[in-house]
């Protein structure tokens, strides 16, 4: 409805644009890979033809169609099924299927909707489902080139931790769709023992760590698509750095902090407080 995507598609294809507005949707929430594709579509996608003249614009008026093929519908439909199915078996039992498993999921139930549209006559047969099949495969390597970690059952909504001692640093942060904020700041004392070491699988937003000022800090960011500031040093992904001050912390070249930051869609700030 913003561009006109669903609508060219389905002038094309012969598929309800409802169904590929849903479509746009579902794969916006299994990782937030449909805003991209319909934004590629948009700017990709040639402008349907339209005549001008001194009157009013007219679309030229279509030669009458021929009987539509029921093989997209029925993929579509065996599409919803497929994706349904997914969906309980992910809610209902410990087998994490995540992004990558729905896609590759839908593009098969597609592959196979080409096969039979292959055999089939009837009007746009094969069409519409080569551009689903398109969308799809940008989505999945989209999906493919993220370092997604479990995060579809880490939920939705901003997160902010903020650990008073040591003992309560978890071992994995982890975050599903919205910002995150993990604030170490008031961790302020020596750590026995050796490094506090931490890691954070974020899936879609923004990440923001705080450190106390004074440590040492030993940091390895992966990330799929956004930015990276580290203490205002400009975009750094891997390495030592040194604390401000000498108290409570010593300067000694050992990291007071080891922290493995995953993060895929999103903007990622290390900060001291």
């Amino acid at each position: 409805m913003l561009g006109g995507v669903s609508g060219g598609l389905a002038e094309y294809s012969g598929i309800d644009p409802l169904l590929w507005r849903v479509g746009f949707v579902a794969l916006a929430f299994a990782g937030g890979t449909g805003v991209l594709v319909y934004l590629l579509l948009w700017l990709l996608m040639p402008a349907g033809d339209v005549r001008y003249d001194a009157a009013p614009s007219v679309r030229e008026p279509r030669p009458p169609a021929g009987p539509r093929s029921p093989v997209p519908g029925v993929t579509i439909a065996g599409l919803l099924i497929v994706v349904g199915a997914l969906v309980l078996i992910t809610n209902t039992t410990a087998w994490d299927i995540g992004p990558r498993g729905f896609l590759g999921s839908a593009l098969v139930v597609v592959g196979l909707g080409l096969v039979a549209a292959a055999f089939t006559g009837g009007r746009r047969a094969k069409g519409g489902l080569i551009a689903l099949g398109i969308v799809l495969s940008l989505a999945l390597i989209t999906a493919s080139s993220v370092p997604w970690r479990d995060v579809s059952r880490s939920g939705v909504g901003d997160r902010t931790f903020q650990p008073a001692t040591v003992a309560q640093v978890r071992d994995v942060y982890r975050g599903g769709a919205g910002d995150m904020t993990l604030d170490l700041s008031r961790l302020d004392r020596r750590i026995p023992g050796g490094p506090v070491t931490t890691r954070i699988d974020h899936g879609l937003g923004d990440l923001e760590v705080i450190v106390p000022r004074s440590a040492d800090v030993q940091l390895t960011i992966d990330t799929g698509l956004g930015d990276v500031e580290v203490f205002d040093d400009g975009s750094v992904t891997d390495g030592f750095f040194a604390g401000s001050g000498s108290e409570p912390w010593s300067d000694d070249g050992t990291a007071e902090f080891e922290i493995r930051i995953h993060n895929g869609l999103g903007d990622v700030e290390v900060s001291r407080g």
